[in-house]
């Protein structure tokens, strides 16, 4: 069964849509803010399938990211009381959130900078760093070089496989597919 080979073609196909640069900036926003899925799945395939645009893409990526993480600040720092956290109780998250505070409280600006380069969910950081009330500029600054080293390096490294490596991902694409899944599911074992 080949899942995950007409899956990685299907997003290829996509990458090369007329659109998907705004799709791109949509889901960067979006999951600087709320979304759980992270730009990469179609930063990867469009910089794979274009690579003369990688770096385009990178930088649409990472400006999207930021003004994503500029509303999900907005979020943390407005309405939290009214919205958020209701919600962060209602889903039992609230033990979560006090970890993210306190991880705010001993590295500072660095947490944000680590969210934003890490596959650590930066979305908790920009709401965290509004509900806080962290300065502004350097929330910003660490979004953008933490967001910008992260993408960059996704493109650049598709810009620098090119077609063989697109080749080589086609064909070992089920391998690393169900590779991941098995660690998913090891992960959720071992910590649930």
């Amino acid at each position: 069964m080949k899942l995950f080979q007409s899956c990685y073609d299907l997003a290829i196909r996509w990458a090369k849509h007329r659109h998907a640069g705004k799709y791109l900036a949509g889901l960067s926003f979006a999951e600087s803010m709320f979304f759980p899925i992270p730009p990469d799945v179609m930063l990867a395939p469009m910089s794979l399938s274009q690579p003369h645009r990688a770096w385009r893409y990178a930088a649409l990526t990472t400006l999207a990211s930021v003004l994503g993480g500029i509303g999900g600040y907005a979020l943390g720092y407005f309405a939290f009381d009214a919205w958020l956290e209701p919600l962060i109780l209602s889903a039992g998250y609230q033990e979560k959130l006090e970890t993210t505070i306190q991880w705010f409280e001993a590295y500072g600006i660095w947490v944000v900078f680590l969210a934003g380069f890490s596959p650590i969910p930066y979305k908790i950081f920009t709401i965290s760093a509004g509900i806080l009330s962290m300065a502004f500029a350097p929330f910003l600054i660490a979004s953008a070089i933490g967001r910008g080293a992260r993408f960059f390096l996704v493109a650049g490294l598709m810009r620098w496989g090119g077609a063989a490596m697109e080749t080589k991902l086609r064909e070992y694409i089920e391998y690393l597919g169900w590779a991941t899944v098995g660690i998913a599911v090891i992960a959720y074992l071992l910590l649930h």
